[in-house]
């Protein structure tokens, strides 16, 4: 029997070499557990949540995972698209890592997004976080690249390369 190691190493080769822009990030989630190890750089919070067993998406770790993800300038909660939270997960997994995931920005408020505009941050005023379809993050002992990289070759979204995180998200495939 393959391990889920190979398993997950095949399949991110697999996607390295075949482009599938409306494809999910993975299937085998039917019969794993799907578990994030959290930490938001704003809020200073931690999660550790079991979000998906035996292919069943639990729907309060998914209430808590869109409470951590909030709006940390204004406390908005939005529901996260369960597409970017999986891609993430496929991203950490992939990766093989045990540290925690540092969440820059999760949702952003359109008055948190109208700030960072007017700031000069060079955000989009039609950005993905206002619908909870992105997600900014880090891995601590991971270089930017690496994680850009690897999430380029899941062609399941845009993926932006900045040198303090990578941005991901569920919308077209694009990359910058």
């Amino acid at each position: 029997m393959i391990s889920r190691r190979k398993f997950l190493k095949a399949v991110a080769a697999g996607f390295a070499l075949c482009s599938f822009s409306n494809f999910p990030a993975f299937a085998y989630h039917d019969n794993q557990s799907r578990t994030l190890s959290m930490y938001n750089i704003h809020t200073g919070e931690d999660l550790n949540v079991t979000y998906c067993m035996s292919g069943r998406y639990d729907q309060d770790a998914l209430e808590s995972i869109n409470y951590f993800l909030r709006c940390h300038c204004t406390n908005e909660v939005k529901e996260i698209d369960v597409g970017v939270i999986d891609l993430l997960c496929d991203i950490k997994d992939t990766m093989e890592t045990d540290q925690q995931i540092h969440i820059i920005s999760g949702y952003r408020s359109s008055v948190y997004n109208e700030l960072l505009i007017s700031q000069g941050k060079g955000v989009a005023k039609n950005s993905l976080h206002l619908s909870g379809l992105a997600i900014d993050f880090s891995l601590e002992g991971i270089s930017t690249n690496d994680i850009f990289q690897l999430a380029k070759s899941f062609s399941a979204g845009g993926v932006g390369h900045y040198p303090e995180f990578v941005h991901i998200d569920v919308g077209k495939v694009r990359y910058w």
